[in-house]
């Protein structure tokens, strides 16, 4: 099986997958001073707890933090006997090269996605990515990753908004039954869910009138399903791409 890691800058994501859909998937809180041995013991456990004995015959790694892939290379040599994948490494393919500023660094993630998004659902699109930032990535027709949008994620806000204002309370991210609200409540997750929609709305509008030409929107992690409900502009939802690419990736460099 594959082992496919998916490290965030507030969860990582793991994966198993048999080589035609993914078997098992696990979530931990990324923490930078986790060991191999840490990591091992846990998925160990998990897998156990589902009756799982796989033979993980290669791992692919994505990660936005840096410091976290010594341990999850130690954990692939020394548990899993294979070196891992990781993207962003210059001798891992990711298709074609992205189509960004000289010496300009990608994060991987969005590498990851723009390699699942096109193989999924073809060249011209948008993915948006609701994670600790809201990101706008444009896939071109060909597959390339062609630049983006970052802004300030959903949780990231509601966190600044609490700490900067202390007579507001920390609120859980949902949809409000009306626009105008009536109590403190109410009127911060209005403010949060239809100002995020109108940001995506509204950067999706601007993205798709530079390019002058159609494109697919395609929204993807934790609470997209949840925005998805205030907008038709996110066509597509795939909270399972990130982890598509990294397969397809896999798929990619053993050939």
């Amino acid at each position: 099986m594959l082992l496919a890691i998916d490290v965030g800058n507030t969860n990582t994501v793991f994966a198993l997958h048999d080589g035609t859909e993914i078997v098992a998937e696990w979530r931990c809180s990324t923490e930078r001073a986790r060991t191999a041995d840490e990591y091992f013991v846990w998925l160990q456990q998990l897998m156990a707890n589902l009756g799982l004995r796989p033979q993980v015959r290669s791992v692919v790694i994505s990660s936005v933090v840096p410091q976290v892939v010594f341990n999850l290379r130690i954990l692939s040599d020394r548990y899993f006997h294979t070196r891992p994948l990781v993207v962003g490494k210059p001798e891992v393919n990711l298709g074609p090269p992205p189509r960004v500023d000289p010496t300009t660094h990608v994060g991987a993630d969005r590498l990851v996605n723009t390699v699942g998004a096109f193989d999924r659902y073809g060249g011209d699109l948008i993915v948006v990515d609701f994670g600790t930032a809201t990101t706008f990535d444009v896939v071109g027709e060909d597959g390339a990753y062609e630049g983006g949008v970052i802004a300030p994620g959903v949780n990231l806000s509601l966190k600044a908004l609490h700490d900067a204002a202390a007579a507001l309370p920390f609120i859980d991210v949902s949809r409000p039954e009306r626009v105008v609200g009536t109590n403190t409540v109410a009127c911060m997750q209005s403010g949060v869910f239809w100002g995020y929609v109108g940001l995506v709305e509204g950067i999706c509008a601007r993205i798709r009138a530079e390019r002058d030409r159609p494109m697919t929107v395609i929204g993807t992690g934790g609470l997209s399903t949840l925005f998805a409900q205030g907008t038709d502009v996110l066509q597509v939802i795939d909270t399972k791409l990130t982890i598509h690419g990294l397969v397809l990736i896999d798929r990619m460099n053993m050939e």
